[in-house]
């Protein structure tokens, strides 16, 4: 029987875009120290720029897989140096940045089983990068690389257009793709990467056995095997039944076959790349392998548990079942956990459905959008106060006092945008208001005209900094009861994360528009690598239970979360004017004929509907 140590400890992992995060949480879910490696600045001889290299080929972004081998033996050894008891961390997670995906070769089994404890990782598994050299392993390579393609396209990539669209056909349309595996096809998502690998590079792909994703790869490394793919993670790839989250034959057959005919023989050599069908948090893969006990000195117990994608890990440590995270970063993410229904959560091409790590039959629904950051720090010019006063007046003139005949909204979309898919280009609306509803009556709408497009010039200039704020929020807003199922609690709070959350004028704006409180991260910034840990945590604390695998029953993340500190403090809660109140949600409406009138303005300058 293990001997479990006095303090046991849970390490979380987060490889992401630009770098490498390694945090430990205790038994209650405090974070005890922090470690990190910055791919550009640590590891400047990769010449990554943001943790990628652009090219060769238009639209390619990849990763050098050696990079993330460096990065893992560094962090390693910065946690020794600073101290770090290994024994004392009895189980292992973390998360990988969505999508990206890793070719292993055939020598990889045995390079992975046969690490001498007194080298690092990198040297034994990859060759040293080469940035002129091509990604593809020449095959009498093999045995010196566990690899057979030494960069990994990553989420950024979008050099695969062609095979989105190719998939989209093969199954009946983009809706019809949305219907089975979650999501429309994405340049992003690794079922079309692996096509275009397919395409590009056929040699690599013959010579790969095993394609993992960055949050499989991740546990190989410490299982010394190869780790299935968990199920959330695979639920961004194109390829899985978003019901059952198994392996889609007939996509198997598509992606492997593409231009061909479908291939039950291509989909089967397919399926034996990707190995078994996806694993849920619950399932343990195992126990650390021995290079990992012989180097830094875990306990041969250290219990491994699937890795996950970074979105699903934050909500994981940063919210409850009805709240939602509202990530407002370079770009913009919302993220809803969807509780188990008899009715299955409604699919759209312009939203995800990923699988759950840790609620049974659970979904989290998640809306992207590509003009986060960029577009407000374009309005603000570095000069956050003076965006944030005239927020506060323009709120206080057209929310309280409603002094005005008219309102007005603008749509800026400097990069293409994922909602709605396509558009691009700045855009003004004047919008009539034909009535105030008289108090002491309820908040009830405003009553508006037919929305007046305008140009540019005509837009009040003062009004920009509550513009893009109301039309960013407002989107959101707009399609909550799409994607959240009837049967459903209403959502209870908001987790802001990333830089905007920062913003007291942002936090207030959105407790305001959604009509609930609102909270950011108290502690670690590092919320994907600390829901990693407690991934770790909820694995080996069902085996203390003497839980079986699975998700039914008892031992719930849920019943484990329970007595952990929790790792967010409110921050806004709605204004209580009730002339505010019930303001944006009677802004819904003339929002989304506005947003139809972007749309079809898109697609009459194109020419055609927008991709």
């Amino acid at each position: 029987m293990p001997t479990t140590p006095s303090n046991p400890l849970f390490l979380g992992l987060d490889l992401s875009t630009q770098g490498l995060k390694a945090v430990l949480v205790d038994e209650e879910g405090s974070v005890v120290s922090e470690h990190a490696v910055n791919f550009d600045k640590d590891l400047p001889h990769f010449g990554t720029v943001s943790g990628a290299v652009r090219g060769p080929d238009e639209g390619e972004v990849t990763s050098p897989v050696r990079m993330w081998l460096e990065a893992i033996d560094l962090v390693m050894d910065r946690m020794k140096a600073d101290g770090v008891d290994f024994s004392s961390i009895v189980a292992i997670s973390g998360d990988g940045q969505q999508h990206g995906s890793v070719y292993w070769s055939p020598s990889a089994p045995a390079l992975l089983s046969s690490l001498d404890a007194a080298q690092p990782l990198a040297p034994q598994l990859c060759p040293q990068f080469d940035a002129a050299a091509p990604s593809p392993l020449p095959k009498e390579l093999n045995r010196v690389s566990a690899f057979s393609l030494l960069r990994s396209p990553i989420w950024q990539d979008s050099s695969n257009t062609n095979e989105c669209r190719a998939l989209e056909a093969a199954v009946g349309g983009k809706q019809a793709l949305a219907d089975l595996t979650g999501s429309r096809a994405y340049e992003r998502f690794t079922g079309p990467q692996i096509m275009r690998i397919r395409r590009v590079y056929p040699e690599a792909y013959a010579n790969t056995i095993r394609i993992s994703l960055v949050s499989s790869f991740i546990p190989s490394l410490f299982l010394q095997d190869f780790a299935p793919i968990e199920v959330s993670d695979a639920s961004g790839m194109n390829l899985t039944n978003i019901l059952t989250n198994k392996w889609d034959d007939n996509l198997l057959a598509i992606v492997a076959s593409h231009p061909h005919p479908p291939s039950s023989a291509a989909a089967e050599d397919l399926r034996s790349k990707l190995g078994p069908d996806p694993v849920t948090g619950a399932s343990p893969l195992g126990t650390i392998g021995a290079w990992w006990v012989r180097r830094y000195g875990f306990s041969p117990d250290t219990l491994i548990a699937p890795f996950m994608g970074d979105n699903p890990a934050t909500l994981l440590t940063l919210s409850q079942p009805s709240d939602g995270i509202l990530s407002l970063g370079t770009s913009t993410t919302f993220l809803l956990s969807i509780p188990p229904s008899p009715s299955p959560p409604a699919r759209f091409t312009t939203s995800h459905i990923l699988a759950h790590p840790a609620l049974p039959g659970g979904h989290i629904a998640m809306l992207c959008y590509k003009n986060g950051a960029l577009e407000r720090d374009r309005i603000a010019r570095g000069d956050w106060a003076r965006f944030g006063a005239m927020v506060a007046e323009e709120r206080e003139r057209r929310e309280r006092r409603r002094e005005d005949t008219e309102d007005w909204l603008g749509f800026y979309f400097g990069l293409r945008e994922i909602i709605p898919p396509g558009v691009q280009g700045a855009f003004f609306f004047r919008l009539p208001i034909l009535s105030y509803p008289s108090p002491p009556s309820p908040p009830n709408p405003i009553t508006y005209g037919a929305p007046q497009r305008v140009r540019a010039a005509a837009f009040p200039d003062a009004l920009h900094p509550l513009a893009i704020l109301r039309t960013q929020l407002l989107s959101i807003l707009a399609r909550i009861p799409q994607i959240l199922p009837a049967a459903a609690p209403p959502l209870r709070r908001l987790v802001l994360t990333g830089g905007g959350s920062a913003s007291p004028v942002i936090r207030q704006m959105a407790a305001d528009v959604f009509g609930m409180e609102v909270y950011v991260p108290d502690g670690s910034r590092e919320a994907a690598a600390v829901g990693g840990a407690w991934l770790a945590k909820w694995a080996w604390w069902r085996k203390q239970q003497g839980v079986g695998e699975g998700l039914g029953g008892r031992g719930t993340f849920e019943e484990m979360t329970a007595s952990l500190r929790e790792n967010v403090k409110r921050v806004a809660v709605p204004v209580g004017d009730e002339r505010v109140r019930g303001f944006y949600e009677g802004m819904v409406g003339v929002y989304r004929t506005c947003e139809e009138m972007v749309v079809r303005e898109c697609e009459e300058r194109e020419g055609g509907p927008l991709a």
